[in-house]
């Protein structure tokens, strides 16, 4: 069955808004960086989930490369901000 234009559509906007919220800890890992640390649970908790996420639709019999693409950015981006929370 093919799916709609609109799901497919939606499934686009959605990986693009998912990848943007985890480029967005950008901000967060410079304030870290600045002595001025947040805290750390958020940020590890999100790269566990994407961790898994990425795993799961890279690894599944047919590859879901949506929801790869839209989690495997925060695979690096908030295990980077859980690391520059503390001061090393």
């Amino acid at each position: 069955m093919k799916e709609s234009t609109f799901i497919n559509w939606l499934g686009r906007i959605a990986s693009v808004i998912a990848i943007l919220m985890y480029v967005s800890y950008i901000a967060q890992i410079y304030n870290n960086l600045h002595g001025n640390y947040g805290a750390p649970l958020q940020p590890f908790v999100a790269g566990i989930n994407c961790t898994l996420w990425s795993i799961y639709a890279f690894f599944k019999e047919n590859r879901d490369w949506p929801v790869f693409w839209a989690n495997f950015p925060g695979v690096f981006f908030s295990f980077a901000t859980f690391l520059t929370c503390f001061p090393w």
